[in-house]
């Protein structure tokens, strides 16, 4: 199986890349980058593709994809309209 396939991984991973992928896409990522951080945050999450063997199995980490939307929310509080905002002691002097 030649590097990069994506023939080990379960349907749900593949639908959850693709999710995660629409989401960067709509973010103005271009499209090859958002595929490389999307599959990068499923591996993250599930531990990769499928793997043969008993007792494989783990529960998913989630904290990645749950990250990502506080740490916009963070930087965005500080901002009014994409501008930085201006404190008052500026406009007293």
């Amino acid at each position: 199986m030649p590097r990069g396939s994506k023939a080990k991984y379960s349907n749900k991973q593949k639908r959850k890349a693709e999710h995660i992928e629409k989401g960067y896409e709509r973010r103005g990522t271009s499209r090859r980058e958002a595929e490389r951080r999307a599959w990068a945050t499923v591996n993250k999450e599930s531990g990769g593709g499928k793997k043969s063997g008993s007792g494989r199995g783990k529960k998913g980490n989630k904290s990645a994809s749950r990250r990502g939307g506080r740490k916009m929310s963070k930087a965005r509080a500080g901002r009014k309209g994409g501008q930085a905002r201006k404190s008052k002691k500026s406009k007293r002097s």
